[in-house]
């Protein structure tokens, strides 16, 4: 599972068996998605899975979350999660 920061400063989080290849069609715009017309792309957070089925399960996951919950992962404040979680009140 992975999550690419965007020339518009969007997040796209995206989930695939080999991540190099992946970035690199991303950035060539090979990939027709959300990032093709938000080019030059950047890798700030990943995750690596052994099962293909739990990378997609956490992708779908992070996709749910708000930007700022997002950013909360990827700088590593991983205590910050829960609370920043709808349920938890917060509404972000």
């Amino acid at each position: 599972m992975y999550v690419l920061r965007c020339n518009d400063g969007a997040y796209y989080v995206g989930s695939t068996w080999d991540l190099e290849r992946r970035l690199d069609q991303h950035s060539a715009g090979a990939v027709r998605s959300f990032t093709s017309s938000r080019l030059p792309v950047e890798l700030v957070y990943a995750e690596e899975y052994d099962r293909i089925e739990d990378a997609y399960a956490r992708e779908k996951q992070v996709q749910g979350w708000s930007r700022h919950k997002r950013e909360a992962l990827i700088a590593g404040r991983g205590e910050e999660l829960p609370g920043l979680s709808s349920r938890a009140g917060r509404g972000r």
